[in-house]
Formats: C-alpha cells, sequence, structure tokens
C-alpha cells in the first residue's frame, strides 16, 4: 500500500490568472500518492484567489474542496487512482 502525502502551495502575490495556471499545473503533475493539496491563498489583503479555490477551481483530480475554519487555505482531496479493471 502507497503512503499517501500531501502537498502545499503558496499562490500569494500571484493573479488570479498566474495562480489558475499554476495550481492546475499542479494537479496535471502531482504524483499518485498525492491525496490532499494544501493551498495557501491569503484573505487578508483581498478575496479574489480565495474565490478562485473555493468556487471557480474545476479539476477531474478533486474530488472535494475542505474549507476550514482558517479563511486563508483551503484543502483539495484528489481522487484515488482505481486499481484494477472494473467489470
Amino acid at each position: 500500500m502507497k503512503q499517501t502525502q500531501t502537498m502545499c502551495i503558496d499562490i500569494h502575490g500571484m493573479s488570479t490568472s498566474e495562480a489558475h495556471k499554476f495550481i492546475l499545473n499542479k494537479l496535471k503533475n502531482c504524483s499518485s500518492n498525492i491525496s490532499e493539496i494544501e493551498i495557501i491563498h491569503g484573505y487578508n489583503n483581498g478575496q479574489a484567489l480565495q474565490k478562485l479555490v473555493r468556487q471557480q477551481l474545476k479539476h477531474p483530480k478533486i474530488e472535494r474542496k475542505i474549507i476550514r475554519l482558517n479563511n486563508g487555505s483551503t484543502t483539495l482531496i484528489i481522487h484515488k487512482k482505481e486499481s484494477g479493471n472494473k467489470k
């Protein structure tokens, strides 16, 4: 059984366009043992990045988003790859 890991990425200071491209690239290229991605987007200097991550971000690898009490970060739960053939 593979050990799962959490990836943490910080998008502070990026424009929403830069952040969107950066996150999609991380999702596309993350290894199969990554089960969660914590995105630190900040909150105090505006909510554009928070809105991008929490409301607008879509990707097939994202199973769900966890919105915690900390308004400055959001956790993405990544779909686990199925092993074996489904019939």
